[in-house]
């Protein structure tokens, strides 16, 4: 059993949950491994109908470890690896997301969320965009709302996620909401899903073929820029950052 991702499984429905409180489940090079190295596990197993992914606090993902980042291109694997499962991934989401972990919960099939749960795209508050995690949200979620909540960095409610389709439905008991999902995916033959999950990840697997490469870049070269240096520095200092006016 991994350190940072816990796994229970249930009448065919495998549990994985990140399990890293101390920095709120950031991605981490080690988180990013772990869940790569259970997913795959999960893909493989015959046994397996479906994937919950979900965590232990109050939060789902706080985005990249600042301290110890993923590589891009593992990143990048990562949520790819999540679209392509020939299993359906269904995230459970109690608490916070933040940035990356946004691209996590977007490369999920389904998703649903507690009432109390709340979301924010925080990359350009430090110096940064979200490209790399674009590559599951763009095709998924509604464009203009994605304008504002990119460029602003402010924080949305769960009414708001179900509304622009970053998650399925909300509701003030995340299990409930979930519980007819699961008993669907369970009633359904295993060729089925995959055959129809391979219809409905079609264009976003298109997306990683054409984009994923120029995405990492710029990810990249903002990560090295000075901006983003006094963003992250400000960020662990609990600061506000030199250009704020």
């Amino acid at each position: 059993m991994s350190d940072l991702v816990l796994r229970t499984r249930d009448r065919g429905v495998e549990t994985l949950t990140l399990d890293a409180p101390h920095n709120r489940n950031a991605l981490s090079a080690a988180l990013v491994r772990d869940l790569a190295a259970a997913l795959s596990d999960a893909g493989e197993d015959p046994d397996v109908r479906a994937v919950v992914l979900t965590h232990t606090g109050t939060t789902f993902s706080a985005g990249a470890d600042l301290r110890d980042p993923p590589d891009p291109d593992d990143l990048v694997g990562l949520l790819r690896q999540i679209v392509a499962l020939p299993k359906p991934v269904v995230a459970r989401v109690a608490g916070h997301v933040r940035a990356g972990g946004l691209g996590l919960l977007a490369a999920c099939d389904i998703a649903g969320a507690s009432a109390a749960s709340s979301f924010a795209f925080t990359e350009v508050r430090i110096g940064v965009a979200p490209a790399v995690i674009s590559l599951t949200l763009l095709p998924r979620t509604d464009p203009r709302a994605l304008a504002r909540l990119y460029l602003t960095g402010e924080r949305f409610d769960a009414a708001e996620a179900a509304r622009i389709g970053l998650v399925t439905a909300a509701g003030d008991d995340v299990d409930a909401v979930l519980a007819p999902v699961l008993d669907g995916l369970r009633r359904a033959a295993p060729e089925a899903l995959a055959a129809t999950k391979a219809l409905l990840t079609a264009r976003v697997l298109e997306t990683f073929d054409r984009d994923a490469a120029d995405l990492t870049a710029l990810s990249a070269r903002l990560f090295a820029s000075p901006h983003a240096r006094e963003g992250m520095t400000a960020f662990l200092e609990r600061r506000d950052p030199r250009w704020v006016l």
